[in-house]
């Protein structure tokens, strides 16, 4: 009886046990201490996301630095829709004390893709659009930010409609930076998969090695899809061809956004989304982007070119920059980087802005 009764009790005070404290979202407490250490206090500064229509489209702006008098930097990202506004966390915050740093995410990219991807704004996915949405959204920042001209600076895909605006409109612009270059792409194709058919032969690997040769000759007459683009890339990019001497990038640089305060899940859910978008849309102007033939250039260029970068291969930057006649040119080798230059080698990336950039600032 006592047993039963002891059995009873205890029964009782498992169903009359208080309930258990959630569990910590310890992702938000990061989120809280990343925006903690982005946080401007000071008076002199700017902090600021928000939403803009430009050219028909309302697009998200992050306007950030500690000094209003410094000079503005035009940030245009890569992709076509991998927007660097949530992983800017990782590099930005030295460069802000320097220059106010200006990003938007692009059309059908990321928080602007949740604003709109209608079949309207499907129908408007081509290269002179982002060309267009460029020059209106450098109008806008240097009307907000009270300044004549902006620094243009440009990464990967980016590199493509900021070429064409730094042409198009020269007095909007101090300057043109170039990271991960596009030149020609179907030349950078080539590169890249001799490249990774070089580095599997020397680390013999005969998957790898099987998988290129299945894929010869590339890219050869036949139509650049998307699918031989991808496979084509996969060992490349396992071979430090995105970033140097890193076999993948998803949680350096895909997962940034986890911890950024300024992208929420559907947000980072809107990333892939936005890159379905307006991948297949672009791909066949894509495949055609061909600057090699460029021999004038109106404004001072110059290049950040990474070593090891085996996406958009540097060698052809190299020699397009030799031949042009531009106002000033530079390169600047980044020898520990492949493709991500500014999250790979932050600090080299300042001192390159401060000590070659920055004098070809003239207000």
């Amino acid at each position: 009886m006592l047993r039963s009764l002891t059995a009873i009790a205890l029964c009782c005070c498992a169903l009359a046990a208080p309930a258990q404290t959630p569990p910590v979202d310890d992702a938000a407490r990061a989120r809280a201490v990343v925006e903690d250490l982005l946080r401007i206090p000071g008076p002199d500064g700017v902090q600021e996301t928000y939403r803009q229509r430009i050219n028909g489209v309302d697009h998200w702006i992050s306007i950030r630095g500690q000094d209003r008098a410094n000079p503005v930097i035009l940030f245009v990202h890569g992709g076509p829709a991998s927007p660097t506004m949530p992983s800017l966390w990782q590099f930005q915050r030295p460069l802000e004390e320097y220059f106010t740093m200006v990003h938007y995410d692009q059309r059908g990219a990321g928080k602007t893709w949740r604003e709109d991807h209608s079949d309207a704004v499907a129908g408007t996915i081509r290269i002179q659009t982002y060309v267009d949405d460029l020059v209106a959204m450098a109008e806008h920042v240097r009307s907000r930010l009270g300044k004549q001209r902006l620094v243009l600076m440009a990464h990967s895909w980016g590199t493509i409609p900021a070429m064409h605006a730094a042409q198009a409109r020269p007095d909007l612009f101090h300057a043109y930076v170039g990271i991960g270059q596009v030149i020609d792409v179907r030349e950078n194709e080539r590169i890249s998969i001799e490249y990774g058919l070089a580095e599997a032969r020397r680390h013999g690997n005969a998957d790898a090695v099987r998988e290129i040769e299945a894929l010869l000759p590339y890219p050869g007459t036949a139509p650049l899809t998307r699918e031989r683009i991808v496979a084509a890339r996969k060992w490349p990019q396992h071979y430090g061809g995105m970033a140097a001497h890193r076999d993948a990038t998803n949680l350096w640089f895909y997962g940034a956004a986890r911890l950024s305060p300024d992208y929420d899940a559907e947000d980072r859910a809107a990333l892939n989304a936005g890159s379905l978008f307006t991948l297949e849309r672009l791909l066949d102007e894509y495949v055609q982007v061909d600057f090699s033939g460029v021999r004038e250039f109106p404004i001072p260029v110059v290049m950040f070119m990474g070593r090891h970068d085996y996406t958009t291969p540097s060698q052809p930057t190299a020699d397009w920059l030799a031949r042009v006649d531009a106002p000033f040119t530079r390169g600047v080798w980044f020898e520990r980087s492949a493709h991500m230059v500014p999250w790979e080698e932050p600090g080299r990336t300042l001192v390159s802005l401060l000590e070659v950039v920055r004098p070809l600032v003239r207000e």
